[in-house]
């Protein structure tokens, strides 16, 4: 028996730009984690909120029909207010007339902990245009963990593992993108499972790491999961 090598394209690109100019990504879902504020320079709290609605709503005009696009993000506490962007990507959604599927917490620290500054959980959210679960088929709602990460910011093994595995089992799409790859943890999952992967990213250093990035490069092994 022959087994075809899952395939990784890498375009170090704006996410933005690429995805404007792109048509509707037939055969794909969409799974990514949108940037926080902290990582814009001169953008008030109001032009960044203006960005993510855009960038989310992009995101999700792009996913194919019969795929779903998966959201991974963590609220931020800014000026004595939270600003839950598990909100902001449903708005986007609701504006485009997608569904959410399912919407599942993510632990960053373990239950019952403090955390400073960030919150100690992240939201994994997803939406699709005709993509409908049955309860029959329902998977745990709190993830214990998010799984290992190449940076500070970065989406966990198992939150990538999640989602990749949820795009395997109930949809027909066998691509998964990520238009803010940063070092490539969703496309190095993606392919463990036997997904081809596509990533963008302006940073020319994280988009040479996401070509490079392998599932061998993490303790635990998504194929083993």
């Amino acid at each position: 028996m022959t087994t075809t090598k899952a395939k990784r394209t890498i375009f170090n690109e704006d996410a933005l730009l690429w995805l404007e100019k792109s048509p509707v990504l037939t055969g794909c879902s969409l799974v990514t984690s949108l940037p926080d504020l902290s990582e814009f320079h001169g953008l008030t709290l109001f032009q960044w909120k203006e960005w993510f609605h855009h960038a989310a709503s992009l995101t999700l005009s792009r996913c194919s029909p019969d795929g779903v696009t998966i959201f991974y993000q963590s609220d931020i506490h800014h000026e004595g207010e939270w600003i839950d962007k598990a909100y902001l990507c449903q708005k986007a959604a609701e504006s485009l007339g997608q569904a959410l599927v399912w919407h599942k917490i993510v632990c960053r620290i373990p239950s019952g902990e403090i955390s400073y500054g960030r919150p100690g959980y992240s939201h994994l959210i997803c939406f699709s245009q005709n993509i409908r679960t049955q309860i029959a088929l329902a998977t745990p709602n709190v993830l214990p963990q998010s799984g290992e990460v190449t940076w500070t910011r970065g989406m966990g093994t198992e939150a990538c593992r999640t989602a990749c595995q949820f795009v395997l089992s109930h949809t027909s799409t066998r691509t998964v993108v990520d238009p803010f790859c940063g070092h490539g943890t969703v496309l190095a999952i993606a392919n463990a499972l036997g997904l081809d992967a596509i990533g963008v990213e302006v940073g020319a250093r994280r988009a040479k790491k996401a070509k490079q990035l392998r599932s061998s490069s993490f303790t635990s092994s998504p194929q083993a999961l």
